[in-house]
């Protein structure tokens, strides 16, 4: 990804200067070059000789540790109004330690998220940069450039300050991971239910990403099912262990919407939809053990691939939802000043979560920025209503067949939740204020209220 972000900062106009501990890498670097202005450096003398002061030195390394590793190895050669840029995948926490470790030192710091994978990074990425403004703006022209571009439109803005990028990004990795998850449950579902070849699926996704759900992952799921394997005569969706792996973002999403005391049952359900597929050996012998007597589906492969259409786009929206509820709450408790159609805005393009329905999401934060929820949007919320009916349809097919489709139960919860002008929250505070005197407050008058409950003895 790195080698990509340097060869695509070459092709409009700008000179860089490469350096890994792998010569190799530096060798494949300078080969691939052609012709470019890229300076390959085998050791950190060489590299800081070849870049001009104040330098801007881009780190792409994995997150955690290594980041602090090579900012200490970096140290030595940095001077004052340098500036550091970490490009990862850094938690955001981390980032804000970092900016105020190196501002002591009067060196820059950023964090800058970046989404698109290396296609992206060597193509034109999405960009979301965090840090002090002054800083931002001796980089922004530089990540205009290389960015990607939507009706002209380069998908980078200056986000705000501190971690405010890596923040975004987290939040962008958390949605991803609920529209990687919904997609699925789809796929198993029909899986399950209907007598279907890769080659239907791989028709019906690509038709899907014809229509409203025009999506850069609807588009590499249709592309996944026509993939035939090298080793063997199946399609190699078919040959890959169903065990997911995570780099711990979504997680990290997750963690902190709870410590924000804000719902996102999608990204949380994806999250432990991942857990749970990791547990292979478990689940194939509580197969044998637990068995289910299966209702079979008597509708026909049309009506489900309806049902299930509208199943994705009406849980891609509320995963969309809880995603910028959560980038707006955490604006206010960290002072970042996020403007969320901005956020949709460089959304659009290059990034993994790009979709048709960004449009309609950055419309909705144009014309009201205050929006508490993009459920009550009126457009949005009309989509909802509007294919909710075949959404409950798809849950049912699924309950009935026993098929585990958490984040789009998870979805419909949180819809029909959110749309209850009443929630049985009462009789929990009830039961809190019975056990531990966790006190209430009352409906028909202010204050809080404990009541001395006729307690049961053991």
């Amino acid at each position: 990804m790195g080698r990509n972000l340097v060869y695509n900062m070459c092709d409009h106009g700008y000179s860089v200067a490469g350096f890994d501990k792998d010569e190799g890498k530096v060798d494949s670097l300078e080969k691939e070059a052609e012709g470019r202005k890229v300076v390959g450096a085998r050791n950190l003398n060489d590299f800081f000789a070849a870049l001009k002061s104040p330098k801007v030195v881009m780190l792409l390394v994995p997150a955690g540790k290594p980041v602090d590793a090579v900012i200490g190895e970096l140290k030595p050669f940095l001077s004052n109004d340098d500036l550091v840029m970490d490009c990862g995948n850094s938690h955001f926490t981390d980032t804000d330690a970092r900016t105020e470790q190196l501002a002591k030192e009067q060196i820059h710091f950023m964090g800058v998220g970046i989404s698109g994978g290396e296609y992206g990074a060597r193509f034109g990425p999405s960009i979301m940069p965090g840090g002090a403004r002054e800083a931002y703006d001796r980089v922004a022209q530089m990540l205009k450039d290389v960015s990607a571009k939507v009706n002209g439109d380069p998908c980078v803005v200056y986000l705000g300050p501190g971690s405010a990028g890596h923040y975004v990004k987290m939040v962008h990795n958390g949605i991803e991971y609920g529209l990687m998850q919904l997609i699925a449950e789809a796929y198993h579902l029909m899986k399950a239910c209907l007598n279907l070849t890769n080659d239907d699926l791989h028709n019906i996704f690509s038709k899907w990403n014809k229509g409203r759900l025009k999506s850069y992952l609807i588009e590499i799921t249709a592309d996944i099912f026509a993939q035939k394997d090298d080793l063997t005569d199946n399609r190699l969706v078919d040959m890959i262990l169903d065990a997911s792996k995570q780099n711990g973002t979504g997680q990290w999403t997750s963690q902190n919407a709870m410590e924000l005391y804000l719902p996102i049952p999608d990204i949380d359900a994806a999250v432990s939809a991942r857990d749970l597929s990791g547990l292979k050996a478990e689940r194939v012998a509580a197969q044998k053990m637990l068995e289910w007597r299966k209702v079979a589906f008597a509708g026909n492969d049309t009506e489900l691939s309806a049902w299930l259409e509208n199943a994705l786009y009406f849980s891609m929206i509320t995963t969309y939802a809880q995603g910028m509820s959560l980038l707006q709450r955490a604006s206010k408790e960290y002072h970042y000043d996020l403007k969320l159609d901005e956020v949709a805005k460089i959304w659009r393009g290059g990034c993994i979560i790009r979709s048709g329905l960004l449009e309609d999401i950055l419309s909705a934060y144009s014309a009201e920025p205050a929006l508490p929820n993009l459920l009550v949007n009126k457009a949005l919320g009309h989509e909802l209503q509007a294919c909710q009916d075949g959404f409950r349809l798809a849950v049912k097919t699924a309950v009935d067949a026993g098929v585990p489709i958490p984040a789009m139960m998870a979805s419909l919860a949180y819809y029909d939740g959110y749309r209850s002008g009443w929630l049985p929250a009462n009789l929990i505070q009830a039961q809190r204020d019975y056990f531990g005197a966790h006190t209430y407050e009352r409906v028909d008058r202010e204050g809080i209220f404990h009541t001395q409950w006729k307690q049961k003895q053991n």
